[in-house]
């Protein structure tokens, strides 16, 4: 069926039947927005085709690419179509045809779905693969492969070093065990950065304390120091929060390499495996056939025992939780090396909210109550002992002893106020910055006068009753403040000590490996010998408790003294036997070359000074 206006737009009177569309294949359905007139879109793409039902969606026909018999059809003169190419009808003028009403374009829309054929679904857009973190420490990646294989050889070398080198007993058998660990570490790691080679250095220096000294006090504290400077040499850390995490960071990794470790071993297939199974393979075979051929003749049993180590169910433990512990620490390391912690330390902190108002008065009053403190040291200073006897009504002696404590406190809690303020007052302009400058300026210097008075008091006390190993030590610890408040003097003047952290850290750190290389009880024991010589004093129960650092200062004593101090400390070398070579310590070896020397009687001994301290 046609329409009146198909016959008269073409020149035969024919209807030209239902139009072919060729370029169906590369063109398609062309739907158009419902907003489009009618008008407007037949002047773009042309009058409808002839013979098109109402209901039937618009095709649109690109006239800019048309197609071979289109292009042959086409005069190269003029360009116009001949009849038979021509596809679109040339648009009927109103005047022709005022009849003529523009026929309504509908819309192409997808079918409705039916039952069995679901609506469509489109890929979403692909976004970019991140690998996630812990969610507490997003900062904190893991890496996107497996572990190679330097880091599992570093972890095998340290874990076996571990099990077969450390001891119960504080001896060499730590240090080469330390070494091979660090050795691992550095081979799947490389040339370190002279930062990190210090903190190893200080991190084996520690270890080494394990066969010099003999105190059983001195190798808990060392290990604990160097596994703080081995954490921090792999971490860093240069803010509070960047130390921190430092000091446990490769506690940290430790748990985090477990899986990094199984994907490694995955990638490599049943190859990464088949090594294990080899040597666990073996030691069966060795077991039972050794066993057997052991039985068969008692002179290759007796070899054969003498080869085997004598080890009992908890000899086990300990070497398979050592081996562990190792292990586990070498492939942390490793790990913070192929995923380091991306903490942004350098970033710009939040500024504070504490105005002058907040924390003027409070930081003043303290400033005017540490005057009147040091006003008074001042007059002790210069008084003597007579001004504090006749102010306190104490001896010179008692006088230091009672406040050398509360001394060390207000030093300590102090460095807390200076540093929170400093954190949190405002800084914004610099009449700010002056007063916060010149308020905990004063409060660190006075506070510098008051460790000085607590240094003097340690010295007094001393003097009156000798050194013993804790006053070394809470003195020390004295020094090492007063060089924390210096540098916090120094940072205070441009409000700028980014440093000051990892100052305070490294210092501590080198300053407690200062006193343990010193020898403490060594040195006490030789400071109580040359005053005895000098006063015949002396606190021989005391001296008895120190372990044989002390030996070669104590055997200059005179007999009865001597025997006193070391009776105890002939009867704990007796004790303890050194089973083999990796409890080899060299305090103990000279402690037992100085007293083959020397004759440890039983005598009656007193002690002079137990009601007095």
């Amino acid at each position: 069926m046609t329409d009146s206006t198909d016959s008269s737009s073409t020149p035969s009177g024919k209807s030209p039947g239902r139009p072919k569309y060729r370029n169906f294949r590369k063109v398609g359905y062309r739907p158009t927005s419902g907003g489009e007139k009618p008008a407007e879109a037949g002047s773009r793409r042309g009058t409808p085709e002839s013979g098109s039902p109402a209901t039937q969606p618009t095709r649109e026909v690109r006239q800019d690419q048309p197609d071979e018999k289109d292009a042959e059809a086409t005069s190269p003169a003029g360009g116009t179509p001949s009849p038979k190419s021509a596809k679109v009808a040339e648009p009927v003028t109103p005047a022709a045809a005022p009849s003529l009403q523009p026929a309504e374009v509908v819309t192409a829309t997808l079918p409705p779905a039916t039952p069995w054929q679901a609506p469509p679904r489109y890929p979403a857009a692909a976004a970019a693969m991140q690998t996630p973190g812990l969610p507490f420490m997003p900062w904190w990646r893991p890496p996107t492969t497996g572990a190679p294989s330097k880091a599992l050889i570093a972890g095998l070398a340290a874990g076996l070093a571990g099990a077969f080198l450390a001891v119960p007993n504080n001896g060499i058998g730590w240090f080469l065990a330390g070494l091979a660990g660090i050795g691992g570490v550095l081979f799947y790691s490389g040339k370190p950065t002279v930062e990190r080679a210090l903190w190893l250095a200080a991190a084996l220096a520690f270890l080494a304390m394990g066969f010099l000294r003999a105190a059983e006090w001195v190798f808990p504290l060392s290990l604990l120091a160097s596994m703080l400077c081995g954490s921090i040499a792999m971490a860093g850390g240069k803010t509070v929060k960047g130390l921190v995490f430092g000091a446990v960071g490769v506690g940290l990794a430790a748990f985090r390499s477990i899986p990094w470790v199984a994907k490694g071993f995955r990638r490599r297939g049943p190859v990464g495996i088949r090594p294990f199974i080899s040597v666990g393979v073996a030691l069966v075979l060795l077991v039972v056939f050794g066993s057997l051929l052991a039985g068969a003749d008692k002179a290759f049993g007796d070899f054969f025992e003498s080869l085997v180590p004598e080890l009992e169910i908890g000899e086990y433990v300990r070497m398979a939780f050592y081996g562990v512990v190792a292990a586990l620490g070498a492939l942390g390391a490793c790990y913070l090396v192929a995923a380091p912690a991306e903490i942004d330390e350098d970033a710009e902190l939040k500024p504070g909210s504490l105005r002058l108002k907040d924390y003027g008065l409070p930081v003043g009053v303290l400033v005017l109550l540490f005057a009147g403190f040091v006003g008074t040291q001042l007059a002790v200073l210069f008084g003597g002992e007579a001004y504090v006897m006749k102010t306190a009504g104490v001896t010179f002696a008692e006088y230091a002893r009672s406040g050398f404590w509360q001394l060390l406190w207000v030093t300590v809690l102090t460095l807390g106020v200076i540093a929170g303020v400093a954190r949190f007052a405002v800084k914004q302009t610099q009449r700010e910055q002056l007063w916060l400058k010149a308020l905990l300026g004063a409060l660190a210097v006075l506070t510098l006068v008051i460790v000085a008075s607590a240094l003097s008091r340690m010295w007094f006390y001393q003097q009156a009753y000798g050194w013993t190993v804790l006053r070394l030590l809470v003195a020390s610890c004295e020094v090492w403040l007063a060089v924390v408040y210096l540098m916090v003097i120094a940072g205070g003047i441009s409000l700028r000590a980014r440093w000051l952290p990892k100052a305070v850290v490294a210092t501590g750190a080198a300053f407690f490996l200062a006193v343990v290389v010193m020898n403490p009880e060594r040195v006490v024991a030789d400071y109580n010998v040359s005053r005895f010589e000098a006063t015949q004093k002396i606190d021989t129960y005391y001296l008895s408790q120190l372990s044989e650092d002390a030996v070669p200062a104590l055997v200059r004593l005179p007999e009865q003294e001597r025997s006193c101090a070391l009776r105890y400390i002939k009867n704990r070398k007796a004790a303890v036997v050194e089973k083999d070579w990796r409890e080899w310590n060299l305090a103990r070896h000279q402690a037992e070359k100085s007293l083959e020397s020397v004759a440890v009687t039983e005598v009656t001994c007193e002690d002079a000074y137990s009601g007095e301290r």
